[in-house]
């Protein structure tokens, strides 16, 4: 994906097993999808904490918060029940979303990609930031937001 496209229009399973698309936000909130390794790794659960932490500035801001991985919806439940993970979670148990967004694995193929996407109430792509090290990606996506508010 590159800056000024539409996000895909993909359905992936929620937490709580329901389908969700991201149709049902545009026009509602901005929001920020973020593709991350694992459940209960230490990186991945830093990554997750510290958009829990931030949540409701994302939510002043009009934006919801979006985690993607691999795990099963019922590895989602239990990541964000331990957490208290307040935002949504998606199963992308066969990679589709990570196809359609452009995630690559890193580390020589051998981890999934961490890579996070800022979209606008319009559901327009405005920023995209790649990065392994999971403590960068909660503050990039907070900035961008507050720079692009209305």
């Amino acid at each position: 994906m590159e800056v000024g496209e539409k996000v895909p229009n993909i359905t992936l399973t929620d937490q709580n097993g329901k389908d969700f698309s991201f149709k049902k936000l545009i026009g509602k909130n901005s929001f920020v999808v973020y593709f991350y390794p694992k459940d209960f790794t230490p990186g991945c659960t830093k990554e997750a904490c510290s958009f829990r932490d931030s949540y409701e500035d994302f939510k002043e801001l009009g934006a919801e918060v979006i985690g993607i991985s691999a795990d099963s919806h019922k590895s989602h439940s239990k990541f964000a029940d331990e957490y208290d993970l307040p935002y949504i979670f998606l199963s992308d148990e066969s990679k589709d979303a990570r196809k359609a967004f452009g995630v690559k694995p890193n580390l020589l193929g051998l981890l999934p990609g961490r890579e996070t996407f800022i979209f606008d109430k319009d559901g327009k792509l405005i920023h995209k930031f790649n990065s392994m090290n999971a403590g960068r990606h909660m503050p990039e996506a907070l900035t961008v937001l507050q720079k692009n508010q209305d």
